[in-house]
Parts: structure tokens; sequence; C-alpha cells
């Protein structure tokens, strides 16, 4: 006990440590790309009511508390090029709000003529946030909100791809949703430390290729991508964004095309991948004889089958790909969609997304390196991605309850890439698709007449058979 006229000193309060995990390959490449255009994930939400900015930001400081490499840092170590995530103990993201004439303003500058909601949406997936991994730390997530008019308004969530795929982002929007419109209270509840990278939760055996099989792999990819076929390009050489043009089915459309695909035993990444590449092919006149080859990439979420399993909830990018290549001649869209994604199962039971997942990162990165590898150095490494699954959501009473009228989840692809992205969602019984593109690589005009014919050859399929 301190005695009468001493001074009791007490230890100065020691700040909460910051938490550092290194990257890994598949974080590492997502790293290198989006400073070139890929890998800006975007969530957006179309209101018709002012966004309750306290409800909102209160929100997002506690799924930064669940998810804590949503509260994240990167970190780029130059001596070693090497990045890093840097977790500080607490959330700190904060909301920009521009008022309706700041709102106008972008809109106005950007000169595309279409909807304001999709001309911000495009806005924001080309920030250059992430352009320069060398400014110093960086945050994973940043949230802005616009007024449009005074019954317009939207929400944007800006992520970096390494901490967010797109089962990431889906969850992460619907926790978002839910807490907002719930009026939910602060919790306390924190969680310490990001979790382990994809490669390190890989079961054991599944990663294994002999060297000389992934040299000759390697070698594989590099020379078949010298005879992939393209879509056309119509300006190689400006500077590029990311542009967004939406494919969209009724309920009845929808309806019949997943039931040719139950039918059928496929998934609808199938379907959507072959309604590409013939529309592909048939945007370029050729004859009925002549054959084109065309690269699908397909995404797979990894989460159920890493070691340990993670929920469909966990925050990180735990998805993988896998490279197929098909000749499309004359096919029909089923005969080619059956034919594609038996190509695509044959190589997941084969394990290639696992297998080959360090051999598409290095090409991916030396593609970034090098862009002259790739054709007119458009950094074209397929003609259109998919994902294994489409997202289902049939919460239309709580958008409702919100002033929700639109969403869209994406992410930028004008740097390293497909000429054709696409984001599947089955909307209260309606497929639609986010279609991402390198512009002025391709047109809207070129995009928009691709996507049409998409749609004629999903809808022309499902009524052909039911003729």
């Amino acid at each position: 006990m301190a005695q009468e006229g001493e001074t009791q000193t007490q230890s100065p309060i020691m700040p909460e440590p910051i938490t550092t995990r290194p990257m890994g390959g598949t974080e590492f490449s997502w790293c290198k790309a989006v400073p070139v255009g890929t890998g800006v994930t975007v969530l957006s939400l179309l209101l018709s009511k002012p966004p309750p900015i306290p409800l909102l930001q209160n929100a997002l400081h506690n799924l930064q508390k669940f998810h804590p490499i949503l509260r994240s840092k990167i970190h780029h170590d130059p001596s070693s090029n090497t990045f890093h995530f840097l977790t500080p103990p607490n959330p700190s993201v904060h909301i920009q709000s521009f008022d309706i004439q700041s709102t106008s303003h972008i809109v106005q500058t950007q000169s595309n003529g279409h909807d304001p909601f999709h001309t911000l949406l495009e806005h924001e997936m080309n920030s250059d946030t992430w352009s320069d991994p060398t400014a110093g730390d960086t945050n994973i997530l940043y949230a802005s909100t616009y007024t449009i008019s005074h019954d317009r308004f939207a929400v944007f969530l800006r992520l970096h791809t390494s901490a967010c795929d797109r089962a990431a982002a889906v969850a992460l929007l619907k926790e978002l949703l839910r807490r907002v419109g719930e009026n939910a209270v602060e919790d306390e509840t924190k969680d310490e430390k990001v979790n382990l990278a994809m490669e390190d939760m890989i079961p054991e055996g599944k990663m294994n290729k002999p060297f000389w099989a992934r040299g000759l792999d390697v070698l594989g990819y590099s020379l078949n991508a010298l005879r992939f076929a393209n879509l056309s390009f119509v300006d190689a050489n400006s500077p590029r964004s990311s542009r967004i043009v939406r494919l969209q089915l009724t309920a009845d459309e929808t309806k019949y095309l997943l039931a040719g695909c139950k039918s059928r035993g496929i998934k609808l990444c199938g379907v959507l991948a072959a309604a590409g590449m013939i529309a592909s092919r048939t945007s370029k006149c050729l004859p009925d004889h002549q054959r084109e080859k065309y690269a699908v990439v397909t995404l797979i979420d990894c989460r159920p089958i890493l070691d340990p399993v993670l929920s469909s909830n966990h925050a990180g990018f735990y998805h993988s790909a896998i490279l197929n290549t098909h000749d499309v001649c004359d096919e029909t869209l089923w005969e080619l969609a059956k034919r594609s994604y038996a190509a695509f199962v044959n190589a997941l039971n084969c394990n290639k997304h696992f297998s080959d997942m360090s051999d598409l990162n290095f090409l991916m990165c030396k593609a970034i390196d090098n862009p002259g590898l790739t054709p007119s150095s458009s950094l074209r490494t397929a003609l259109i991605s998919v994902f294994e699954d489409p997202v289902f959501d049939d919460s239309a009473g709580m958008h409702e309850e919100l002033g929700l009228e639109d969403y869209v989840g994406c992410a930028s692809a004008h740097g390293v890439g497909p000429s054709i992205a696409i984001f599947d969602t089955i909307r209260d019984g309606k497929l639609d698709c986010a279609c991402i593109y390198p512009s002025p690589l391709h047109s809207r005009e070129q995009i928009e007449g691709l996507v049409d014919h998409m749609k004629r050859i999903l809808v022309d399929g499902y009524i052909g058979e039911n003729q």
C-alpha cells in the first residue's frame, strides 16, 4: 500500500496488438491482380428510402468484429515482395456519403448514358484504392452511400478480393441486411485472428503433383493459350475499365431452364458457358464447319471440402478454378452444355481444382508481369468465367421492408481475366446475371449484343425441348 506523500504509479495501458498473417499463394495472386484491374469486389444496393447511416455503421462494425479479415489492412513488404494481412483489434470502417450534387457530378462525368445505379457501380468497381501496393497499408473494406434522387439511394461496399470471394460477399450482404433490418444492437463478441490461407487447409494429398508433371502442365496451359479463340477486340490499346451488362430471365424462363439442366444432370454453369461460346462463335459469322477453341474458367467454392471444413459464411478467399478448353462448331446448346459440363466434372474428380492451383496462380502472375504473352496484350486468359453454383435468394419480404429495389454483387475484370465474367443469382425464381467485361477492349454495343444473343439461345433452348 502506498505511503502518505508518495506518488502511486500505474502501469501504462498497452495497446492491443495487431496480428499478422502472411498471404497464401492465391491471396498473393489477387494482390498482384487488383492493381491492374481485376479483383475489386463490389456489393451494391439500390434503395427507395434513405439508408439508416447509424444502423449501417453499427452493422459494419459488428461484421468486422465477427470477421477479422474484414478489419484487416494489406501490407506489402518490398524487400521480400510478400503481402501480409495486418489485423487491428478493433473495427475501423467509416461510411463516406455523397449528397445529390456530388452523386450527379460522378454520374455525369462517366457519360455512358445508362442507369445511374449501374454507373455508380462501375465507378466503385474501377476505384484505384489498391492501385499502388507500395503506397502504404490499405484497408480491406470501404463503404459509401450516394443520393441519386429524392427517392433513390445507393449503398456500396468495396472489398479487396483476396479477403472476400463471392461466397463471402453473399454471406456479408445477407448478414448486413439482416442486422440493419432488425435494428440489431452492438455485440461485444469479437474474433481475434484471420483464419488460415486456403493452401494450408487443402486435405492431405489433394494438392500433390510430381515436379515433372507440374512443369508439363504449365507448359501445356501456356501453349494451349496460344490457340484460344477470343471474342473480337474493339480497342486493345486504350486504358481499360470494367463495365456491366445484365442478363435477366423471367421466372418461367428460369424454371424451364433449370428443369432442362436437372433432366440432363448438369448445372447451370454448363449452360451459361455453352451459351457464351455459341454466341461468341456466331458473332464472327464463320462457316458452319469451322471450329473455334474457347477457354472456360469455372470457379468452385472449396469451403465444404477443406480441412477443417469452413462454414458458408466464412470470410476470405476460398475459391479455386478449373480451366477447360472446348472446340466449338455447330452444336446445339444442350449438346455443348453437356460436353463442357462433363469436362468440368472430370477435372473436378481428378482434383485439378487443388493440384493445378499453384500452376494457374503462377501463370496468372506471369501474364500480369508480361501482358505481351497474351493476344494483343489483352490479358485475356479465357472467353468466359462462371461459378459452379448460382446464388439463390428468396428474401424479397425483407428487401421490401428496407426499401431495397435492386442489388448487384460482382468484381472488376479488366486486368487479367476473361472477356466476360458472369456472376449469376436466382432471385425470387428469376435468373439475374451481372456480366462484367473489359472496356474498351470490348465495346458496350458488342457485349450487349452478345448477352442478348446468349439470352435468346437460353430461351430457345428450353422452348425447343418443350415443343
